[in-house]
């Protein structure tokens, strides 16, 4: 199945299906090596004392 069949068949499905497959995507996401690796060196990086600020956080989300 081609990307423009996948969208095709997005387009056709019930919000509620489109956002259990959006779940599944991001549970995906999760899995990878790299997802694994970059969430423990920030878990770890906070356990060092270096966590963001509500501002750090406010600024990263507005510049998205």
């Amino acid at each position: 199945m081609s990307v423009l069949e996948l969208k095709q068949e997005l387009s056709r499905m019930s919000k509620r299906d489109r956002q259990e497959l959006h779940a599944y995507l991001i549970r995906l996401k999760h899995e990878t090596p790299e997802w694994k690796k970059t969430a423990a060196k920030r878990v770890a990086e906070m356990k060092s004392g270096r966590a963001v600020t509500t501002a750090e956080l406010e600024a990263r989300i507005s510049a998205r």
